[in-house]
């Protein structure tokens, strides 16, 4: 067993790339290295130790993790660098052979850096611990809230899905899970830390009971049950795992916000079927008319990719078309990146980079549409909304139960509190609504 004297009295520096369940992974490293007397660097200090975890979802991720491991080793040259992550799962080696790196960690090892950090000493080449995707089986757990107000419990990891243009199920490995018991244990000691809100993530949460034998439903009517916490946000979960049943909780559960993030990835039927997802167009509108019929004013956010192979200027339209006609809130707009490896390669129709920027262009803007309309019929409304800590200078804000980002005059003192708030009209930059404490 490694001695964790050598982690005493050091700083360390976290960079984190890539979705939420990362950055629930990165607070729990963090937290594991501060049981073990490291304290983050503070402005102005050189790192000790600097800890990366990466994406690899586009071609534009995998730079950006290159620049920073590059950056980082730059400005805290002395410091033993780990870094691990998607991108460090299925290029190991590339990594390892950037100078000033030390430590490759994969996706079995991510939860067991002690396992492997033997000393701080520099030794001028990177040292790989990584198993080979197959045989991935762990499922580490993580909740962690860092620096935000709100906590991430990841309740799953992997993916069987296989899609076509996506390296998610070669960097994750197989789905798996925790279990229910341990989860519940985790959302109450997040409550007995202060936590009021935890958003549920994983990379198909509506998956969750492969390993287990339980279900996604099951496991939010446990945590609808923990004492303490008064907000759950479901993360990022697939229209085809999304019942009618859990639906249907969440409108009259406890504590389960109205608030629904479904990826859609294209809105043509041939496109869905290039990409090998697992609905159609048909099944995708019948959750979001199903959502609105028991959760009028839920937040639903859609993710679309544009410009993937196959999507002809025909494909395309059908797919706007059908987005427009959809009573969502907002969408998060994708260009298609290619991955190595992926059976998208194998389809000859390709996009231009220009072709990608002037769709996703269109997107966005129908999303800035779909979005101010949503918000414009809160103003005058009262709502629930949970504060958070400003930056030096900037106004407090927070998020409606549905999730509509409130501003107001900073209070220090309402950090972390849910306050009674009347909906203004939007700040400048029509990114939030203002807000009015009641008193």
């Amino acid at each position: 067993m490694i001695d964790t004297n050598i982690f005493s009295d050091k700083k360390a520096v976290y960079y984190t790339l890539g979705c939420k369940l990362n950055f629930s992974e990165t607070s729990t490293i963090a937290r594991m290295l501060k049981e073990a007397g490291v304290r983050t660097v503070r402005k102005g200090e050189k790192a000790d130790i600097c800890v990366v975890n990466t994406c690899s979802v586009t071609d534009t991720a995998d730079k950006k993790c290159r620049q920073a491991i590059h950056k980082l080793i730059k400005e805290n040259p002395e410091a033993y660098v780990i870094v691990t992550g998607c991108y460090a799962q299925l290029n190991p080696q590339l990594i390892a052979d950037i100078e000033g790196v030390d430590l490759v960690l994969g996706a079995e090892q991510k939860g067991q850096l002690f396992d492997f950090v033997q000393s701080l000493e520099k030794k001028g080449k990177g040292e790989v611990h990584s198993t080979a995707t197959k045989d991935i089986r762990s499922f580490v757990p993580s909740c962690s809230r860092g620096e935000r107000t709100r906590y991430f419990l990841k309740v799953q990891d992997g993916c069987d899905y296989f899609c076509s243009y996506c390296t998610i199920p070669f960097a994750r490995g197989r789905s798996r899970n925790g279990k229910i018991e341990d989860l519940v244990k985790q959302a109450e000691e997040a409550a007995a830390e202060g936590g009021n809100e935890i958003v549920i993530t994983g990379v198909n949460i509506g998956d969750f009971g492969k390993t287990t034998g339980e279900s996604f439903f099951d496991l939010i009517k446990a945590l609808d049950k923990v004492e303490g916490i008064s907000r759950y946000r479901i993360s990022s979960i697939e229209p085809n795992l999304l019942t009618d049943e859990i639906i249907e909780y969440v409108s009259h559960s406890r504590a389960f916000m109205p608030h629904f993030h479904i990826p859609l990835q294209s809105g043509s039927d041939d496109v869905l079927k290039l990409m090998r997802r697992r609905y159609d167009t048909a099944l995708f509108a019948s959750k979001i008319e199903k959502i609105r019929s028991v959760l009028p004013d839920a937040f639903i956010g859609v993710d679309v990719i544009v410009g993937t192979r196959g999507e002809t200027p025909e494909f395309f339209e059908d797919a706007y078309r059908f987005i427009k006609s959809l009573d969502i809130t907002q969408l998060h707009v994708f260009s298609y990146s290619e991955r190595p490896g992926t059976q998208a390669l194998k389809i000859d129709y390709v996009v231009s980079p220009e072709e990608k920027h002037q769709r996703s262009q269109r997107l966005l803007a129908l999303s800035d549409e779909k979005t101010l309309a949503f918000y414009e019929r809160h103003i005058g409304r009262t709502a629930q909304v949970l504060l958070e800590r400003p930056k030096p200078g900037m106004p407090m804000h927070g998020f409606t139960d549905n999730y509509i980002r409130v501003e107001l005059d900073a209070d220090h003192s309402l950090d972390n509190h849910l306050v009674e708030v009347k909906l203004g009209d939007f700040n400048e930059d029509k990114t939030a609504l203002k807000g009015l404490i009641v008193r």
